[in-house]
């Protein structure tokens, strides 16, 4: 093996652009949260790829868009604290929601550009979702895309079957600098394990409720400790934001709470290759949106 060589890559984009999905397929392991509903990654996570003598550390950051309260303006903060000192950027695009004409998606990413000329940046543009577009339709938008003067490469993805993920992971280690590696080889992702914990548990959160509870819910794990025999016990809590959403996470006779909890468990049980024991209490916090305490919890900074 030659000289180490690591990179950190800064992965951008509008919320629900398939981000999330693409590091995970990076990676190779699930290490960030994926859901239908948009801003569900809400701290930059890092997901780690070796491949030969070169470390990639990729940055999942929070979908950009226009923020309107404080936590939207913490993640928005933090997307694009993600690219400094980035070795490189990618910024995926859903190149379905763009050919579609006008949307939220389509001004989202018209204010990442603007924002990229702005800080003199170049990136590497993923246009993600080929899958459900038409080829003729792709051309016209990469000579569109290519125009704008911020991109340095085009790549055409699937992240979610794979499509060109193995291409666009080939150029990244080629053009991985030399460098000593920032993380143990065998680690996936920056993330503590009670942090991952409770990531899965929201995404079980979001993925059971859709569009019945409102975004201020959140996870923390309160309590890691070990059974007689010796097994996992997680102890977390699921913060709501007022007393009527309690209910509707508890559901009919407990339903929806030990829903959540069993998936939670089960996918909790993979990631830590043992069973775990998995107890979960509805907590109604007011204001937590606006706790110091609870944006460190979720590796934001406060933003007024």
């Amino acid at each position: 093996m030659g000289n180490k060589r690591s990179a950190f890559i800064a992965v951008i984009g509008a919320p629900n652009a398939g981000k999330s999905t693409l590091v995970n397929k990076l990676v190779g392991a699930k290490v960030s949260i994926v859901t239908q509903k948009v801003q569900t990654t809400r701290a930059r996570i890092r997901g780690i790829a070796v491949e030969g003598d070169a470390q990639l550390v990729f940055i999942d950051t929070p979908g950009i868009f226009s923020p309107r309260r404080r936590l939207d303006r913490a993640m928005v903060a933090a997307a694009w604290e993600g690219i400094e000192g980035a070795d490189a950027i990618l910024h995926v695009v859903d190149a379905a929601a763009e050919l579609a004409g006008p949307s939220k998606s389509t001004a989202d990413t018209e204010m990442i550009i603007e924002e990229l000329k702005k800080r003199g940046r170049k990136a590497t543009i993923v246009l993600n979702k080929i899958d459900k577009t038409a080829r003729s339709d792709l051309l016209k938008l990469i000579g569109a895309m290519s125009a704008r003067g911020v991109y340095d490469e085009t790549f055409l993805i699937s992240a979610e079957n794979g499509d060109g993920v193995k291409d666009l992971k080939k150029l990244l280690v080629e053009r991985a600098p030399e460098g000593a590696w920032m993380y143990p080889e065998d680690q996936l992702s920056d993330v503590s394990e009670r942090v991952m914990a409770a990531e899965v548990t929201r995404e079980k959160v979001f993925k059971r409720l859709h569009q019945e509870l409102p975004y201020e819910s959140t996870v923390e794990t309160t309590s890691w400790t070990r059974t007689k025999k010796g097994e996992l016990k997680v102890e977390q809590t699921i913060y709501v934001s007022r007393e009527g959403h309690r209910p509707i996470v508890l559901g009919k006779g407990g339903q929806t709470l030990k829903a959540i909890g069993e998936a939670s468990r089960k996918e909790l049980s993979e990631i830590f290759g043992e069973p775990v024991h998995l107890f979960l209490t509805v907590n109604v916090r007011e204001g937590w949106t606006e706790e110091a305490a609870r944006y460190r919890e979720m590796g934001l900074g406060i933003v007024d």
